[in-house]
């Protein structure tokens, strides 16, 4: 809840009341009258309760809420249950329009294909864009190749690495035997994207120690200031269910979640690969998380292609719209939704087309893809707006369509992941 400083100790900074009244209908009376708590923000469902203080009345639901006013220097300045926040991804902010509960924790299942890693990266920069500190905790990838996955789609979070807002939480390199030939055998970007995440990386000696493993992220969150704010990604609980017996992993889960969701009102957003003949951990999930979100591939859309899909299957506590949506990446703008339409498009000849919104909520322009699917697959006569006539990642950010293609350094030659490859360098 959105709490501010009084000027005074016990006197509301929600209202400006006027000595004498009642109550001062700081957000609106309700039908019967009584209005809302001068402290919690709640509707007076029985008899108020008020107080005199300073030649000024107030009204409050009950006698704890009169006396935490009088003990106190804060107020509620509004009401939101659960306190609720946008995620900044576009689709799952448009299935949930009053965003997700503080207090969740969110399943993301996927399939092989669906790229859970960028919405993963998109959850986090989102939350690094609102001033909020985040987490990533890493069981398949080192600290550099989360990094990557950033930069791949041109956001640059190296300064929030440098001033330690986004933490990264290395669940990965304890598996190498030899870390130092690791290191030595990285070309130069790749080099310095190891140096540039080192201080903001926390290596887990051995994360099969689950009580290792808790205290760091609990340690993590504790130098973070992580109560009320803040996010945490896990990539893969399939990869951690891997590691340890599913008794384990599941008493795990269960203790985390009650420790960063339900105390620190922190939501986690948790990557797993669940299908019906894998009947192993996390398969059963659904019945202790709060949130899942649903990805896949339809084959049956357009022939002879996969279309992603997106879809929030639950989420507790909020209205909830249950809907599959089409959506790819896009370098710069994050995930690109599709809108499936019927018939040609205009002046065309193609029979199903697709036409697109960016996830800033932009129209697209409905052009038919001649282009390229991302890294280099052939288009399925569908078509994206935002980024040109190509199918996937435009120009990196600050260049415009139709520009001339962006050289590689030498020290960019080879690593695959920076901004300029996959289809960044090609004209729209």
């Amino acid at each position: 809840m959105t709490e501010q400083p009084d000027a005074a100790a016990g006197s509301p900074t929600n209202a400006t009341p006027t000595a004498g009244t009642g109550r001062h209908g700081g957000t609106g009376r309700q039908s019967d009258g009584r209005g809302r708590c001068d402290y919690c923000r709640l509707p007076i469902s029985g008899e108020p309760v008020s107080a005199e203080r300073d030649g000024h009345r107030y009204t409050y639901c009950c006698g704890a809420c009169r006396e935490a006013a009088g003990d106190g220097e804060k107020v509620f300045t509004q009401f939101h249950g659960f306190r609720r926040v946008p995620t900044g991804v576009a689709p799952l902010d448009e299935s949930l329009p009053q965003g997700i509960p503080r207090n969740s924790f969110v399943l993301l299942t996927d399939l092989a294909g669906t790229r859970t890693e960028a919405i993963q990266a998109e959850l986090v920069w989102r939350a690094l864009q609102r001033g909020e500190p985040a987490v990533f905790v890493s069981f398949l990838e080192p600290p550099m190749s989360v990094v990557q996955q950033f930069v791949t789609l041109d956001w640059n979070v190296l300064p929030y690495l440098e001033s330690g807002q986004l933490q990264i939480l290395d669940c990965f390199t304890y598996r190498l035997e030899n870390r130092e030939r690791m290191y030595e055998r990285l070309n130069d970007w790749n080099g310095f994207l190891s140096e540039a995440a080192a201080e903001a990386t926390t290596q887990v000696r051995d994360p099969t120690e689950l009580g290792e493993l808790h205290n760091r992220i609990d340690d993590v969150l504790e130098e973070r200031g992580m109560e009320d704010r803040g996010i945490v990604v896990v990539d893969s609980l399939t990869e951690f269910g891997s590691l340890v017996q599913p008794v384990q992993a599941y008493d795990f889960l269960k203790d985390v979640r009650a420790e960063v969701c339900k105390s620190r009102f922190v939501p986690i957003y948790a990557g797993a690969t669940v299908t019906g003949e894998h009947q192993g951990f996390p398969h059963d999930l659904n019945y202790m998380v709060d949130g899942i979100v649903e990805l896949n591939l339809d084959e049956d859309l357009v022939e002879g292609s996969l279309l992603k899909q997106i879809r929030v299957r639950k989420m507790g506590g909020v209205l909830t719209l249950p809907k599959w949506t089409l959506y790819e990446y896009t370098a710069g703008e994050g995930i690109v939704t599709i809108e499936r339409r019927e018939g040609p498009p205009e002046g065309g000849e193609s029979q199903e087309p697709v036409t697109g919104q960016q996830g800033g909520g932009q129209a697209g322009s409905g052009q038919r893809d001649g282009g390229q699917h991302g890294g280099g697959q052939q288009g399925s006569g569908t078509g994206m707006g935002g980024t040109g006539g190509t199918y996937g990642q435009g120009p990196p950010a600050g260049r415009p369509s139709g520009s001339d293609p962006i050289v590689d350094s030498p020290a960019d030659e080879g690593d695959g992941g920076g901004a300029g490859e996959d289809g960044d360098d090609e004209t729209g």
